[in-house]
């Protein structure tokens, strides 16, 4: 029993310092700059083309290469909106206070316009695969930068951070929900999460198009639902809680101004956790629709960034702080603010929360929107996971070889259900943190081509036209599926 506790404080350890590394000041700092730089290069795209973003949802449809851009906008939402809006949120104001809220909003806001870049980027770049459209950071790192040797360290990277790392911290939340609300074994739960994703899995993409667009308009319909029932409920609350947000994030709560440092890196780590914007993920939904101009795409995934965090999160932390059901910690093993002895950060703030609204109800409602949220997000970890694998090996035309990215993934799951919450979130973190860092670099160097590409869809549109991307015409290169 020693050696197995020791084993454990000894993988924590490794974990919290990789991390350390991984999210420092210089990373938090860069995420922040990119997303204001774009914003600026964009002329706050992200403000001027909200109409365009709520018009691209169906305007389009699928074809047999590619899913329709609603559905794209599922399986990125689905990677989007998961274990991060109800878990994430809990300990981003554990760690941070409710000021890390702020700088999730702040990040989200930014990073909409780094989200159509990269997006847009997708598109550009996409190829066709088995008969499936594919792309993703990797093809538009090796055909608009010239750079194999860094699509292929991308590729890897994702394929290890979605198929090890990324699941356990969906697999853990739904296994405690579970857990709590209707005592399940974790182990039994992690089981049943893993057959449940392969009988969808082994459908294919169009299969996992399909079952995210039902599954996410439900589950965030439902969930969204309840928080502005629980808001309506305590709209008398919504002035003050917006006035500790705002004082925290700034230092200047009496409570919460020692850990402003602590709200800016855990707002801003647990908001790029949750949105996803610049992490490379959303690119290879992106580039799976069938669209006849790039920026569509582009401007879609910064939208699902502003269903991500400022409403389905916004929707948690005022559902928390409404209710007072929280802990934040001190940074030196104890408490600045304790109101739920004994818990940890996580879910169980969700449940506390809401059962404090409606009692005998929080957990099991939890429960079930976390199965639906991280079920749903594990399965675009996995599209993830396989393209970079199509990336990887150029003509899969044995499909068996798949099962070198199923079984550990499949593993990751039933691992991630058992273990404990602290070491699922440190393996998240090292995923998400390992793959922004590679990918953000890689849209900056080609910031140019989508830059190019947001006017030439503006100009398009100001002239009446349903835009039509032509890559010749702008002079973008290495577009094998533009060209036919």
């Amino acid at each position: 029993m020693q050696t197995l506790l020791s084993g454990s404080m000894t993988l924590d350890g490794l974990i919290k310092a990789v991390n350390t590394v991984i999210w420092s000041d210089v990373f938090i700092v860069l995420c922040i700059a990119v997303g204001l730089y774009f914003s600026l290069r964009t002329r706050f795209m992200q403000l001027r083309l909200v109409k365009d973003m709520v018009g691209q949802l169906f305007s389009e449809n699928s074809s047999d290469k590619g899913v329709s851009p609603f559905q794209a906008f599922a399986i990125a939402i689905a990677g989007r909106v998961g274990t991060g809006n109800i878990a994430g949120v809990a300990t981003a104001i554990a760690m941070g206070g409710p000021g890390a809220v702020f700088w999730m909003w702040l990040i989200a806001f930014l990073g909409s316009s780094t989200a159509f870049v990269e997006a847009a980027l997708g598109q550009i770049y996409k190829v066709e695969k088995n008969g499936h459209y594919r792309g993703g950071p990797a093809y538009y790192i090796e055909k608009g930068l010239g750079k194999k040797w860094y699509a292929v360290l991308f590729a890897v990277a994702t394929i290890i951070s979605c198929t090890l790392f990324l699941p356990g911290v969906q697999s853990n939340s739904i296994a405690e929900g579970m857990n709590g609300a209707f005592s399940f074994n974790k182990l039994g739960v992690g089981v049943a999460v893993a057959v449940a994703l392969a009988l969808i899995i082994v459908g294919g993409v169009k299969r996992i198009g399909r079952f995210a667009e039902v599954t996410v308009s439900f589950m965030a319909g439902a969930y969204i639902l309840m928080a502005v029932v629980i808001i309506l409920m305590n709209i008398h609350h919504v002035p003050s809680a917006l006035r500790l947000i705002f004082s925290s994030a700034f230092g200047m709560d009496a409570t919460f101004g020692g850990i402003i440092g602590s709200a800016v890196a855990f707002g801003v780590k647990r908001g790029i956790y949750s949105n996803e914007a610049g992490q490379g993920t959303a690119p290879h939904a992106a580039a799976a629709a069938t669209t006849t101009h790039p920026a569509k795409q582009g401007i879609l995934q910064a939208f699902s960034v502003y269903i991500d965090t400022l409403f389905v999160c916004t929707a948690t932390a005022f559902i928390i702080l409404f209710s007072g059901k929280y802990n934040v910690k001190d940074g030196a093993g104890g408490f600045l603010y304790e109101n739920l002895p004994g818990v940890e950060e996580g879910a169980l703030f969700t449940q506390a929360a809401i059962s404090e609204h409606f009692p005998h109800f929080g957990d099991v409602f939890v429960a079930l929107a976390l199965l639906f949220f991280a079920f749903t997000t594990v399965l675009a970890y996995y599209f993830i996971a396989e393209s970079n694998f199509y990336y990887l090996k150029q003509e899969l035309t044995n499909k068996h070889w798949l099962w070198l990215v199923r079984v550990p993934f499949f593993a990751s799951v039933i691992y991630g259900a058992t273990t404990t919450g602290g070491t699922a979130w440190g393996l998240g973190d090292i995923g998400v943190g390992v793959m922004a860092w590679l990918n953000i670099i890689a849209v900056v160097l080609l910031q140019k081509t989508a830059l190019k590409t947001l006017k030439d869809y503006e100009e398009q549109k100001k002239e009446g036209k349903n835009p039509v991307f032509d890559p010749e015409k702008l002079g973008i290169k290495n577009t094998s599926e533009w060209n036919k």
